[in-house]
């Protein structure tokens, strides 16, 4: 039998290998891509640290992937505010927060399976709050957050005896050197809480609070007190005893108590006379009174009256106006609808939604910014032109608010604002609170006291109070702004930024 070769030609085997090369190339680069996807992840609780000592701060990647090539940071209330920097393989100082410089080193043992942790020594009380933990690979980026809770006892309380107040004796104790603000309280022998006479707790220069309390003890009552310093964040705390004897008790003679009854029945019987004497003379008295003298008197009256409330409604202002900080606006977290002045003070709604990257900090949804400047502490008053505005929103909010898809601007959310909406003014409580307004402000004034735990909104046009939100605060809290919609008219115009005249609050020393 004589066998018959086949034949191929070289142009139908390409044509049919080129279907299935051009198939295993795409699952090939589906592959790449999904496995360049991760997530990151950090302590599912707060890192509680002493002062002085040394905090561990990890995260790592999942699933396992190496982040050798990758860029990791660690940042606080902005993505430009850098605590630590590693890119191309090494750390990055020249862009790090001169406060941190010195202070940090990253443990990258483990950083071929994606695990890294950043070492921060001698924590110091502007280091609580929280941080954001940042990886970058060429073609994705995720983040975790990570909260830094410091916390120190301070000293052992002293006590001292100040001498006799009020038919007893007045002890005072004090201890300073706490951080967070500590709790005081008097106790009994059995452990039953005693009510202070006075209470203190204040913060020092160095940022760390004292505290002062003070009782009095009477021969009746508890002669035998302890006075116990707690840190909540700790539950840890401090505690002092004292015991006073009988003979140091102030004695109550008798003459001393006859002359007490007797100056009671005088107290009592001569504005009887008086009376008497007064009812007899107006008896006697036939001429009619002067009403045009009383009028005067009445009219007079209420003018004084009324001085003295304008008064007491301009002190609050006048004395929040003495804590005024320059304030200006972060563009990192302007929705791409707003525009931002170059100086940074001025913010409006634009025609048209700008191009700019989808940087974390941003927000994407509502047409808000943040200011630039973040407090943790202390007292901070800005104040903001409106002009005829009829549609804004200003206030303070978390710096860890999300700034990605929809949220309630209330208190429970993070935002402490008021609002103008509808020819209405509104605080943002849930729900709203109406605020009557009897003179339409053109400018405003923001004044946040972080310890005390307000935010007061003020009418600096007619200088009077809008409305105070108290709470508890913790973390970073940032300027907040919303110019509103843009749909023409007045409600184009932009808020502004103002500066706070020098004489307008003067030296007044601290609120109360």
């Amino acid at each position: 039998m004589t066998g018959k070769v086949p034949s191929f030609s070289p142009g139908s085997k390409v044509s049919s290998a080129l279907p299935g090369y051009v198939a295993l190339c795409l699952a090939l680069q589906v592959h790449r891509l999904v496995s360049a996807q991760f997530t990151v992840t950090g302590p599912g609780h707060p890192i509680t640290v002493s002062l002085g000592g040394e905090a561990i701060l990890p995260c790592h990647l999942s699933p396992r992937m190496s982040a050798e090539n990758m860029e990791v940071r660690w940042f606080r209330f902005k993505f430009s505010a850098v605590v630590h920097l590693y890119r191309d393989g090494q750390d990055q100082y020249s862009a790090q927060m001169p406060e941190y410089q010195g202070r940090t080193e990253l443990l990258r043992d483990d950083i071929t399976n994606g695990r890294v942790s950043l070492r921060i020594r001698d924590v110091q009380p502007s280091d609580n709050g929280q941080y954001k933990c940042f990886f970058k690979s060429s073609v994705s980026y995720e983040e975790a957050l990570l909260e830094l809770q410091v916390a120190d006892l301070g000293s052992a309380p002293a006590i001292s005896v100040e001498g006799h107040h009020d038919g007893g004796i007045l002890v005072v104790c004090r201890s300073s050197g706490w951080y967070p603000q500590p709790k005081a309280q008097w106790r009994d022998l059995q452990g039953q809480l005693l009510p202070s006479a006075s209470e203190n707790i204040s913060p020092e220069a160095n940022g760390l609070f004292q505290a002062e309390i003070a009782i009095v003890l009477t021969e009746e009552s508890n002669q035998k007190v302890s006075c116990c310093v707690r840190n909540p964040r700790l539950n840890q705390e401090r505690e002092s005893a004292i015991s006073i004897a009988e003979l140091f008790f102030p004695k109550v003679s008798p003459w001393m108590v006859a002359l007490g009854v007797n100056l009671c029945l005088l107290a009592v019987l001569i504005p009887l006379a008086s009376y008497c004497v007064w009812r007899q003379h107006r008896a006697k008295d036939t001429l009619r009174p002067d009403i045009e003298s009383k009028k005067e008197a009445l009219r007079s009256d209420m003018k004084r009256q009324k001085e003295e409330y304008e008064a007491v409604k301009e002190l609050g202002l006048t004395r929040a106006q003495s804590y005024a900080v320059d304030v200006s606006l972060d563009p990192d977290t302007a929705n791409p609808w707003l525009l931002l002045s170059e100086d940074r003070k001025r913010v409006r709604h634009g025609d048209k939604r700008q191009d700019l990257p989808d940087n974390p900090e941003r927000f994407d949804t509502y047409p808000w910014v943040l200011g630039t400047e973040g407090f943790a502490g202390g007292r901070r008053y800005w104040e903001v032109e409106v002009g005829d505005k009829r549609g804004w929103e200003l206030g303070v909010c978390r710096e860890s608010v999300s700034r990605k898809g929809w949220a309630i601007a209330t208190p429970g959310n993070g935002y402490w604002a008021v609002r103008v909406w509808d020819g209405g003014y509104k605080a943002l409580t849930s729900p709203w609170t109406p605020l009557p307004v009897s003179i339409w402000p053109s400018r405003v004034g923001i004044f946040l006291d972080y310890e005390v735990g307000k935010v007061s909104f003020y009418n600096v046009t007619d200088r009077s109070h809008l409305f105070t939100f108290t709470d508890t605060f913790s973390g970073t809290l940032c300027p907040y702004f919303c110019p509103g919609l843009n749909p023409g008219g007045t409600n184009a115009a932009p808020l502004i930024i103002c500066p706070v005249p020098a004489e307008a609050g003067g030296n007044l020393g601290p609120l109360q």
